[in-house]
């Protein structure tokens, strides 16, 4: 499991350090939290806030006062923008997409020109300007998708593991973060239980009892992507060990007096969510608090051993038959846990 205490170490680190970072998405959630632990742990040269919202950009300037700071409005579908915006930058974080599940069953081909579209035009933009490092931002959605929005964004994974046979003389490497629920995030489930019962709901809705989900917190993210940044060799898809919970335990935590009330699965929505597929079992490999998923293609320039990584962790080989889920997880958290998850 995920410990924040020991995610920071300066020695492996410093690439931040005096380094440019553009980070696509900037003002969502994860991109606000990114910025505040690179401005609270390293010195970086300059931090761009790539986004296409002006006012979310003038809300963020308000709550962050840093000169490193650059905020550019663009879109990912914009190409030669975002190629004016990745000039001289060293590090891309894309967290931009649509992520809301039933908006892209009623939306696709704004999903797709979103997820899958801008997907290549950041490769293509990063291999432009000789970017050192991109990771993208992935989702348990992705792993056996079901909606529209995880396959989106399985294909945004199949296209960053194979940038990086595509980059030439450019030294680009291209990796991808895939995680579950953020807890907290703007959308997710626990902010719509709070606002419910807030307003002393009668009842709170349940699609299934048997649901269950991946849970990390805002910062575990945060700090399981900067420190991949130091592990990439280019082509993994890295997923963090992160206990599930049951979503009527959620419920249960958070308003233990409020009945539930069953409403059935929405469009494109799973029972239980998978980050290592079954029929991935033979590329993935489990380090002590991740598993990554190795390219199922190879390179044409170079010979990657995927079971060492830059940090000189070493992994080994899942068996056969193993696969990552919710369902499955052997850590379930309890509802004291949850509340303190929820917490912080």
């Amino acid at each position: 499991m995920l410990e924040n205490s020991k995610i920071f170490d300066k020695s492996y680190l410093i690439m931040f350090n005096n380094s440019s970072i553009m980070i696509t998405g900037g003002t969502g959630s994860f991109g606000k939290q990114f910025t505040r632990t690179l401005l609270d742990k390293y010195s970086p040269k300059k931090i761009i806030i790539y986004s296409r919202d002006e006012l979310k950009q003038f809300e963020m300037q308000q709550d962050f006062n840093d000169e490193c700071l650059r905020f550019f409005i663009g879109d990912v579908r914009d190409e030669d923008r975002l190629s004016l915006a990745m000039k001289d930058v060293d590090l891309v974080v894309h967290a931009a997409a649509l992520k809301q599940v039933p908006v892209a069953e009623y939306n696709p081909m704004e999903c797709i020109k979103t997820n899958i579209n801008g997907a290549e035009n950041i490769i293509k933009a990063a291999i432009a300007n000789s970017v050192k490092k991109v990771i993208a931002l992935s989702t348990d959605k992705a792993a056996n998708p079901i909606n529209l929005y995880g396959a989106t964004k399985l294909c945004s994974d199949k296209l960053f593991v194979a940038a990086n046979n595509i980059t030439g003389n450019r030294d680009v490497k291209f990796s991808v973060v895939r995680y579950g629920n953020v807890v907290n995030s703007r959308g997710s489930v626990v902010p719509f239980f709070q606002k419910l019962i807030n307003e002393n709901s009668e009842s709170i809705p349940i699609t299934d009892s048997r649901m269950t989900r991946f849970w990390i917190t805002l910062q575990q993210g945060v700090d399981f992507v900067v420190k991949n940044f130091s592990r990439m060799q280019g082509g993994e898809i890295f997923i963090p060990k992160i206990p599930s919970i049951k979503i009527v335990d959620l419920a249960t935590a958070m308003a233990p007096n409020i009945p539930h009330k069953i409403i059935g699965i929405r469009p494109g929505e799973k029972l239980h969510e998978v980050m290592c597929p079954k029929d991935d079992a033979h590329l993935t490999i489990e380090f002590h608090d991740h598993y990554i998923i190795a390219p199922s293609i190879n390179f044409w320039d170079q010979d990657l051993n995927f079971k060492i990584n830059r940090l000189k962790e070493d992994g080994s080989f899942v068996n056969e038959f193993f696969e990552y889920s919710s369902g499955n997880n052997i850590d379930f958290l309890k509802s004291e846990q949850i509340l303190k998850f929820n917490k912080e």
